[in-house]
């Protein structure tokens, strides 16, 4: 099944959800032990939150087509996005209570083809 059948709203969704799980996958692959997914506060969504060893892993998922007419997964992530994702993470860790934890900032970028299936996975640890 492609990710355009039903609306481009519909298709974009599952190709969301279909890149979260892929990214958590790898993730598990490298073992990373995932601890969160889609955790939300007024402020924002965390897409994933993974322990690397004791290193507390904030993860942005991006997802695009392989035909690139808005760019790249990795160029999805934009300043703007970076700011909120950090501003997110401080919001998750002062409900943790969590001070004094090491913390990154992951990206992972994950690319269809046009029948919706995986193209490219790229992990970027401490993207930003």
């Amino acid at each position: 099944m492609g990710f355009g059948e039903k609306s481009a709203g519909d298709g974009r969704r599952a190709r969301g959800i279909a890149a979260e799980s892929a990214a958590a996958g790898h993730l598990s692959g490298l073992g990373y032990r995932i601890i969160s997914r889609n955790w939300r506060c007024r402020i924002g969504e965390l897409d994933l939150v993974a322990l690397d060893g004791d290193t507390l892993v904030f993860v942005e998922v991006r997802s695009r087509r392989a035909s690139g007419r808005f760019g790249t997964a990795v160029e999805a992530v934009t300043p703007r996005k970076c700011a909120q994702v950090r501003a997110t993470a401080q919001a998750y860790l002062q409900r943790l209570r969590e001070r004094d934890r090491a913390v990154r900032f992951d990206v992972v970028a994950v690319t269809f083809s046009a029948t919706g299936e995986l193209a490219e996975l790229r992990h970027l640890p401490g993207a930003f």
